[in-house]
């Protein structure tokens, strides 16, 4: 009997036809939509007169462009108004699940889907966004389509696509204090570069991996798609289990029972084979940061940044057009250096945990007056959860704002824009040029090396201050 993935057994399970030298037919059972990528798929179903095919199997929320402030105020910006009132207007022509501004249930797409329960072990999910390879965190083959992809699942609840590659990543070990999955995140992703994991489908493995919280296992598959894989995944364990049970979407009883029995089945089997492996010890991995102008373009916190010695010219010409950017010379530290803003929140650190870490962090200490920082839960289900646990009340005393949910200065689409020149530490996943705002200038990190900023005013160790 053939050895197979855990990529494999999912994959192969929702194929309903394979084209002959060409891409597999696969079955979607969830379709997440939000505002920027949906209109102009609507657009195309009214166009040809047909309806969702499968509308209880679509969930939308707005996102990207909501305001993180007054969100009980009509938006201002015209364009992002408009977005969202057609999400609405789509939504209810189609009899899609909606959860729309002032929606209990609002929030950023891919926090939305696993608080509720919509995500599950073993199912194959898409949205019109890269970051959905965070729901892999559940043992889901998750990933992200274009508008036009979008319209093929609306219409008929399956998708054309190529089969990738298998990857696997072993971290084992135990992490040490102040490492989190976001530090695992942009360590892997400074190993194998943002082209490394091109055409491949990720699982992560390993007893550091294990170990991780649901949430930390999103901070890590979310962040998948920034080494160029089409998407990441973690086997499901009890932890996994515990997690989904109970939640709205989740199945309940006798259906629990057999959903349960099958998920238990969800794994590699031993003797499988991957087309790329790595392995990393998890003692080796400390707090990371980036310095330059692409997730990869990361390093431990008290290192010195590279001089591009030993790249190609062309290699070089980028590393060194990027450090330019960024102003900042090679061989230097990044320790010390200003920050203006910093940024909690995302898809990828907007959840409750993350909230509960920044806030024990600063607990007895002040916002540094230099720094402008946003602190925006990821759902309505977070920023109720951080009311009712007075987090929002220690963010105050130590001088910060708790916000309304949203995807905020992940990317310049909405109010949050960073300004021309300026320095941001965030928890979000991109820092490209201008990602934040025209010329903007940003530093990914963990939840926790923001604080560490935000309280000194400078980059910081986390490690020195816990």
């Amino acid at each position: 009997m053939s050895k197979t993935t855990l990529f494999d057994k999912i994959w192969d399970s929702h194929v309903v036809q394979e084209i002959e030298g060409g891409p597999s037919v696969l079955y979607i059972d969830r379709h997440l939509v939000h505002e920027v990528t949906s209109p102009q798929a609507f657009a195309g179903l009214d166009k040809r007169g047909i309806k969702v095919a499968r509308p209880k199997q679509t969930f939308a929320t707005p996102d990207h462009n909501v305001p993180t402030k007054d969100q009980h105020l009509t938006i201002k910006d015209e364009l992002s108004r408009s977005q969202v009132e057609t999400l609405t207007r789509n939504c209810n022509n189609h009899g899609v699940n909606l959860f729309g501004l002032g929606h209990p249930w609002q929030g950023v797409v891919h926090v939305v889907g696993p608080e509720l329960g919509i995500t599950l072990p073993g199912s194959t999910m898409v949205c019109g966004d890269s970051h959905t390879s965070t729901h892999g965190a559940f043992g889901a083959v998750a990933f992200g389509v274009g508008t036009s992809e979008v319209e093929m699942v609306l219409s008929t609840q399956c998708i054309m696509q190529p089969k990738p590659k298998k990857m696997l990543i072993e971290v084992n070990g135990t992490l040490s204090k102040g490492v989190t999955a976001k530090d695992i995140a942009l360590y892997i992703i400074s190993k194998i570069t943002t082209a490394g994991g091109t055409g491949h489908f990720i699982e992560y493995a390993g007893s550091a991996i294990t170990s991780l919280t649901m949430e930390g296992r999103m901070t890590l598959c979310n962040l998948s798609i920034e080494s160029g894989a089409r998407g990441g995944l973690i086997a499901p364990d009890e932890t996994t289990f515990n997690y989904v049970k109970g939640r709205e979407f989740a199945p309940k009883g006798e259906a629990w029972d057999k959903a349960l029995a099958y998920w238990k089945t969800l794994k590699t089997d031993e003797g499988a084979e991957f087309d790329l492996v790595y392995k990393y010890d998890a003692a080796d991995i400390t707090p990371m940061i980036t310095y330059g102008t692409n997730p990869g373009m990361g390093m431990k916190i008290n290192d010195t940044i590279p001089t591009g010695e030993g790249l190609s010219d062309n290699n070089k010409n980028t590393f060194l057009k990027a450090l330019k950017y960024m102003d900042i010379e090679p061989g230097s530290k990044m320790i010390g250096r200003r920050v203006d803003y910093v940024f909690l929140g995302s898809c990828t650190n907007g959840r409750i945990e993350d909230f509960r870490a920044f806030a024990a962090f600063v607990k007895g200490k002040k916002k540094a007056d230099n720094v402008i920082a946003w602190l925006v839960p990821g759902s309505k289900q977070v920023e109720k959860q951080c009311i009712e646990e007075g987090i929002d009340k220690a963010l105050v005393e130590a001088g910060f704002e708790l916000r309304q949910p949203g995807c905020s200065a992940c990317l310049a689409m909405n109010d949050d824009k960073v300004p021309e020149g300026k320095y941001a530490v965030a928890t979000s996943n991109r820092n490209f040029e201008g990602r934040q705002g025209p010329g903007s200038r940003t530093f990914l990190a963990s939840p926790l090396t923001a604080a560490a900023a935000a309280i000194t005013g400078v980059i910081t160790d986390p490690r020195d201050l816990m």
